[in-house]
């Protein structure tokens, strides 16, 4: 039996666990919360975590959620040839702290200036949006430095770079690199040439509308 994976193909988050599996040409039941040729995903979805929040991860009697642990147990119980996490404690150290860089530091203050586009006019919070452009810059500042002379977040392609793709994807759309950040640009573009990340990029094409901020007619 394959696992379900509980998803929305544009979710950044979903994507992050999307682009695991397509590395490791991973078997899996792909259960789409939204569509209508699976009206019972989000049913089933929210019987195994009360939270509602995708992805999730149902392989037998097990249910992982969170997206950083989705890829950490299909690492362990459904190995495929391309490690995600370093085997050398030491590596995969590095490989989780850039992965919590991408998801705390880029999708996270990306997530608040999406989010109050999406408030009433009256309810919006500037100084927060000022804030959260003001932690990408200095996100994008220290990740262009890291970034120059490498290809992959940390090491060879793995967890980090999971989580830089989409990150860095939807983050560019809101608050663009433009050319002050020549080496996490070229990273972002090679991010974006990456099979696995490619197929999860052209899956969510149709639901571009629903980027509240308007998406770029590019990428």
């Amino acid at each position: 039996m394959v696992p379900s994976l509980y998803a929305h193909p544009f979710s950044s988050y979903c994507q992050k666990a999307l682009i695991a599996l397509y590395e490791n040409g991973t078997g899996f039941r792909y259960r789409r919360i939204g569509q209508d040729d699976d009206p019972a995903a989000f049913a089933e979805m929210t019987a195994l975590w009360p939270m509602k929040r995708f992805p999730v991860l149902a392989d037998g009697d097990r249910t992982v959620f969170e997206t950083t642990v989705i890829i950490e147990y299909l690492d362990v119980h459904h190995p495929g040839p391309l490690r995600l996490i370093p085997e050398d404690p030491a590596a995969a150290l590095e490989a989780r702290m850039l992965d919590r860089v991408f998801d705390n530091y880029v999708m996270t203050p990306l997530q608040k200036i999406v989010g109050d586009s999406l408030r009433p006019a009256d309810r919006r919070d500037p100084q927060g949006v000022d804030e959260a452009r003001g932690m990408l810059d200095t996100a994008y500042g220290w990740l262009d430095s890291r970034m120059a002379g490498r290809e992959w977040a940390a090491g060879g392609f793995g967890l980090a770079d999971c989580a830089a793709a989409p990150s860095l994807f939807y983050a560019d759309w809101a608050h663009p690199l433009g050319d002050r950040f020549p080496a996490l640009r070229r990273y972002r573009d090679r991010l974006l040439a990456r099979p696995s990340f490619a197929r999860a990029v052209d899956e969510a094409r149709p639901f571009r509308h629903l980027f509240p901020l308007g998406a770029p007619d590019r990428d």
